[in-house]
């Protein structure tokens, strides 16, 4: 048992956190041994549990496709100071009077773009048949929409949300689920175009670590996935957008229906 512990001390003193170790071993322990470096030909063995113990607990759980159990709900990717996240985008709709309310600790930017998200759906709610609860294409008639963003003690702002808040509201009023394995990011115009946006590196690792599969980026951002290692391209597959038609097609399983019924005004560009 000593001969296991002086193994596991010096794994923990090759990785740089020998004075770590010392400090929370007991003193009885290693008080009667006077020479804790083993010879460098001696193999070290790592189980389970010293792995364990030297990285930590699991820092990424595989929630996604558990959150995406119902439609209304879409993961976007947000960047930070300390790296890429995904970012949960969720909506609801209740009888009121065409009120939007926003949650989340959101800035003004991306107020903004949940407003252009809102506008552009009901500009297109014929195109793609949407509807609210009454099957009246006007999405606010007699509507309330909440869009919460979770991490609610996390200030966010920026227009990468732009994307997934419209592909969000798409799954709520058409019914239909967003596949469990997208994420995407974008900046919206009211136009239906997708705009390019900062951090696609730190973002595409995130949704690799959350185990996504395929990241809806805008079209002109292409050219940084090249900073993207290549094992993490291999693993994923990309879809560049350069307009709102071409995200919903990506995000839900089969595409998304448009309605091209002759008399129908749509903002096609």
């Amino acid at each position: 048992q000593t001969c296991q512990s002086l193994r596991i001390l010096n794994t923990f003193s090759l990785l740089g956190c020998r004075e770590h170790i010392l400090e929370d071993a007991k003193p009885e322990s290693i008080s009667n041994t006077p020479d804790l470096a083993l010879p460098p030909e001696m193999p070290i063995l790592i189980d389970f549990h010293a792995l364990k113990d030297i990285l930590g607990p699991p820092m990424y759980e595989m929630e996604v496709s558990e959150r995406l159990s119902q439609p209304g709900v879409a993961v976007g990717l947000a960047w930070t100071p300390l790296g890429g996240e995904i970012m949960f985008v969720e909506a609801s709709r209740m009888d009121g009077e065409g009120q939007l309310t926003l949650t989340g600790q959101l800035g003004d930017v991306m107020k903004e773009s949940a407003h252009l998200a809102i506008s552009w759906l009901r500009s297109n709610a014929k195109k793609y048949h949407l509807t609210n609860a009454s099957g009246s294409f006007d999405l606010l008639d007699n509507t309330d929409i909440h869009l919460h963003f979770p991490a609610g003690a996390v200030t966010k702002d920026g227009p990468s949300a732009g994307v997934t808040i419209v592909t969000c509201l798409a799954s709520l009023f058409s019914g239909r689920l967003v596949r469990s394995d997208v994420a995407m990011t974008g900046e919206i115009t009211l136009r239906g175009l997708v705009l390019p946006v900062g951090g696609i590196k730190d973002k595409v690792l995130a949704a690799h670590r959350a185990g996504l599969k395929r990241v809806i980026i805008p079209q002109r951002n292409e050219k940084d996935l090249e900073e993207i290692p290549g094992n993490v391209r291999q693993d994923l597959s990309f879809v560049t957008a350069s307009c709102l038609d071409e995200v919903l097609n990506a995000a839900f399983d089969g595409g998304f229906t448009v309605n091209t019924r002759p008399g129908l005004l749509n903002s096609k560009l």
